[in-house]
C-alpha cells in the first residue's frame, strides 16, 4: 500500500538526533541546553490550585460548541486586552491544530502560504500535511533582524494565499516593528493575502526595542484579514493542557469564523476539562510567567558574563520569547559543530541549520533551562567555539 505524498519518504533521525539517542540508550548523561518544555524545567506550579481547576464539576459534562465555550473565550479576551471579544475567537486543542484549520480554510492543494525566515521549522510540515506549500521568504539582519517587504511582495505568486509572522519570533526573537506591520497589512490587503500572526511568545519580551509592535490586536481595523493564534503552552506554561485559540480580525471576520467553527465542529478537538479550567488557568499564569521572565533574564545575564571570556563568540539581541543565538566562527558546519559538542561534551544545542538560519555560524540555546545547568553548559562548550 502507497502513503500519501504529503508525508516524508523515511522517518530516519538526524545525525545529532542519532547520537542523542545513542548517548541516553547507553545511559550517559546528556545536559540539554534545547529544553523548551516548562514543566521539566524546574519551576514551581500552585499545584493544588491548577488540579482545583481541572477538578470542576463543569468537566464531567459535554456541552460541545464548534467556537469553544464561551466562558473560556470571556477569559482569554480579558486576557488580551485591546477591545477582543469573546465572538472573535475561536478555541483549538493547540496552535499546530489552529494552523491545520486555517490552512484548510484559506488554501487549496497547490497553494502557498509565504513564512518568513528564520523560522520555527513546523511551518513547513502544518502546510504540507494540508496539501499546500510553505515558502520561505529570507529575512535580513542589521544590528537587529528585519523583514524583507520587497522580499515578501516579490514571492507572492498567484498560488500565494497567507502570510505566516511570528511576533516574537522563535528563535531569533524579533519584535515587529509597527513601520513593519503597516507594511505587512498593506502588502497583503493589495495582494490579497491573510495574515496569520503567532503571538505565542508575546508576554516574554527581554529586550524590546522601541517602536516595536506588542500585539497585532492593537491594530482594531486592519484592512486585510489577521488571523492571531496563541494558547495555554505559552501563556500559562502549560503545554500539556493542550488549549490555543484564533482570533479573527479584518475585513469579512464574522464570515470567516463562520468558516471556521464549521471546520472546527468536524473535530470538537477541544477538551472538556482543557476549556472549563481555562478561566482559572488564566488567572494564575501571571505568577508562573513571572518566574519564566526571571529564569530568562537571569540566564541572559550569565550568558553574557561568559561570553566575556571568549571575544570570537557574541550574541544576537534577544528581543523576546526563550531562545538565544549564538554567533560563533564558521570553522565548521553548525549541525557538525552541535554533534561534536554533544560527542565531546555531553551537551545538546541546536544547530541554528535547523532553524534555516544563514549560512553557518550560529548555535541555538534555550534560556528556559534551569540556571545551575545552563552555566554549566556554557562552560563546558564555549571554549570548543
Amino acid at each position: 500500500m502507497r502513503l500519501s505524498s504529503r508525508l516524508p519518504p523515511g522517518f530516519e533521525p538526524n545525525a545529532l538526533s542519532a547520537a542523542l539517542a545513542r548517548l541516553r540508550a547507553e545511559g550517559l548523561p546528556v545536559l540539554d541546553l534545547t529544553g523548551s518544555n516548562p514543566t521539566r524545567c524546574g519551576f514551581a506550579y500552585p499545584e493544588a490550585e491548577i488540579c482545583a481547576a481541572l477538578s470542576q464539576p463543569a468537566v464531567l459534562a459535554y456541552d460541545p460548541d464548534s467556537q469553544g465555550s464561551r466562558r473560556a473565550r470571556e477569559a482569554i479576551a480579558r486576557h488580551h486586552g485591546h477591545g477582543l471579544r469573546a465572538e472573535e475567537l475561536l478555541l483549538t486543542a493547540s496552535t499546530s491544530e489552529a494552523y491545520g484549520l486555517l490552512f484548510k480554510l484559506l488554501g487549496d492543494p497547490g497553494d502557498e502560504v509565504l513564512v518568513p525566515s528564520p523560522s520555527y521549522p513546523l511551518f513547513d510540515w502544518l502546510a504540507r500535511l494540508e496539501g499546500l506549500s510553505a515558502r520561505p521568504v529570507p529575512s535580513y539582519f542589521h544590528e537587529r533582524w528585519h523583514l524583507d517587504l520587497d522580499a515578501l511582495e516579490a514571492a507572492a505568486s498567484p498560488r500565494a494565499r497567507a502570510l505566516v509572522v511570528v511576533n516574537p519570533n522563535n528563535p531569533t526573537g524579533h519584535f515587529l516593528s509597527i513601520q513593519e506591520w503597516r507594511g505587512l497589512t498593506e502588502l497583503c490587503a493589495r495582494k490579497g493575502l491573510a495574515l496569520l500572526v503567532d503571538e505565542v511568545f508575546a508576554d516574554y519580551a527581554l529586550e524590546p526595542p522601541a517602536g516595536r509592535l506588542a500585539s497585532a490586536l492593537t491594530d482594531t481595523h486592519p484592512p486585510c484579514p489577521v488571523f492571531l493564534l496563541s494558547g495555554l503552552s505559552k501563556v500559562a506554561a502549560l503545554p500539556q493542557l493542550k488549549l490555543g485559540w484564533i482570533a479573527v480580525r479584518g475585513p469579512a471576520a464574522a464570515g470567516h469564523l463562520e468558516a471556521l467553527a464549521f471546520l472546527a465542529d468536524q473535530y470538537l478537538s477541544v477538551s472538556a476539562p482543557a476549556q472549563a479550567a481555562a478561566p482559572r488557568l488564566l488567572e494564575l499564569a501571571p505568577a508562573i510567567r513571572g518566574q519564566i521572565l526571571h529564569r530568562l533574564r537571569a540566564n541572559l545575564h550569565g550568558l553574557d558574563q561568559a561570553l566575556t571570556a571568549h571575544p570570537r563568540l557574541s550574541r544576537l539581541p534577544v528581543e523576546g520569547g526563550w531562545s538565544a543565538l549564538l554567533r560563533r566562527p564558521a570553522v565548521d558546519a553548525d549541525e557538525a559543530c552541535a554533534l561534536r559538542l554533544l560527542n565531546e561534551t555531553g551537551t545538546l544545542a541546536h544547530p541554528g541549520s535547523f532553524f534555516d538560519l544563514p549560512g553557518d555560524g550560529h548555535l541555538v540555546l534555550s534560556l528556559l533551562t534551569e540556571e545551575g545547568p545552563f552555566r554549566e553548559g556554557l562552560a563546558r562548550i564555549l571554549p570548543l567555539l
